[in-house]
């Protein structure tokens, strides 16, 4: 089993800047990759931002120029840099990580989600 627990958010003013982390533990024998999505009341979880193994990065439109995705990979540990946030992105944030428990067990594993509150 995989435990993933995110941790930061809150409230901030449009403009502002927070950060999240994702911290993930348990029997992983591989991690494949750690994701950032995101939903908001009302509309479907959206992905925001990927990093995988290997070091490759992907985010959604809307937040390319403003978030930044990091992993530290001997901490199991992802990261989302948000700045110059909007009201839009008001959301829970949810991290996702894609596992091998084992040579041949693979899964997404989700964490709780963190609230992310953007006024202004």
């Amino acid at each position: 089993q995989v435990h993933v627990v995110e941790s930061g958010g809150g409230l901030a003013q449009a403009g502002g800047s927070l950060s999240l982390s994702c911290a993930a533990s348990g029997m992983i024998f591989r991690i494949i990759s750690m994701s950032w999505y995101r939903q908001a009341p009302g509309s479907q979880r959206e992905l925001v931002a990927t990093v995988n193994a290997g070091g490759g990065i992907t985010y959604e439109d809307s937040v390319k120029g403003r978030f930044t995705i990091s992993k530290d990979n001997g901490a199991n540990t992802a990261y989302l840099s948000m700045n110059s946030l909007k009201p839009e992105d008001t959301a829970v944030y949810y991290c996702s990580v894609r596992a091998y428990t084992s040579y041949v067990s693979f899964d997404e594993y989700w964490g709780q989600g963190t609230q992310v509150t953007v006024s202004g």
